[in-house]
């Protein structure tokens, strides 16, 4: 693994990281030999996952977490997603915000896809953080391959979606600093919705092959 120049010094922080996915990229991103502030609605819970997990990770609650980072990725559950960015948003001005939430509903039938005024989650973080950079990334990543320890490699691309070239490359490289993961570029924010809802598709995939998949770009 390799932290690439414009990484070098960056604190990532993950807010709702004592959820699956959260803890799961802090894991991978702290194991790369990056600083890492989890963030979560309880400052001590914050600080007990962050215990447990290696490398340089300390606990915060969100607020402190979002102050913390220099590229703070968003993870919580899509029903708490606006409220949440809509309070931090002074805090996170002049930020990248990585966007990883999928926006989903479930009944018998299992994963759909939620229809969201703004289009997406992460065009709802754009709308809420005018003063901040917003990228969707990591929608894909297995949260139970990120969490465990016995595996070395995590075999997938990650898209990464949005309307700065600098903040892209960074995500990229955030992307690639977890062995076996390449960032590959998916298009601009306006595109972030068919992204977020192949996340159903993938759930469906999981239930019926008894798998984690994840997603391969050929040709690039």
């Amino acid at each position: 693994m390799t932290i690439s120049d414009a990484l070098r010094g960056r604190t990532v922080a993950v807010l709702g990281g004592t959820g699956p996915q959260g803890r799961g990229l802090a894991r991978r991103f702290a194991a790369a030999g990056l600083d890492v502030v989890l963030g979560s609605r309880d400052a001590d819970r914050a600080a007990q996952t962050a215990a447990a997990l290696p490398g340089r990770v300390r606990g915060a609650d969100n607020a402190d977490a979002a102050a913390a980072g220099d590229i703070v990725v968003v993870a919580v559950p899509f029903d708490g997603h606006a409220d949440l960015l809509t309070a931090l948003a002074p805090t996170l001005a002049g930020k990248i915000v990585v966007d990883c939430v999928n926006p989903l509903g479930f009944d018998k039938q299992g994963a759909y896809p939620l229809t969201v005024a703004e289009g997406s989650a992460a065009q709802q973080a754009a709308a809420i953080l005018t003063d901040s950079t917003v990228v969707g990334a990591f929608h894909h990543v297995s949260a139970v391959i990120l969490e465990d320890p016995d595996l070395d490699q995590v075999d997938t691309d990650v898209l990464v979606l949005g309307d700065d070239r600098a903040a892209t490359d960074l995500v990229q490289d955030l992307a690639a600093v977890i062995p076996g993961v390449r960032g590959v570029y998916g298009g601009r924010l306006r595109n972030a919705h068919q992204v977020e809802a192949f996340t159903a598709n993938l759930i469906a995939v999981n239930r019926r092959y008894r798998a984690h998949a994840g997603l391969r770009v050929t040709d690039v």
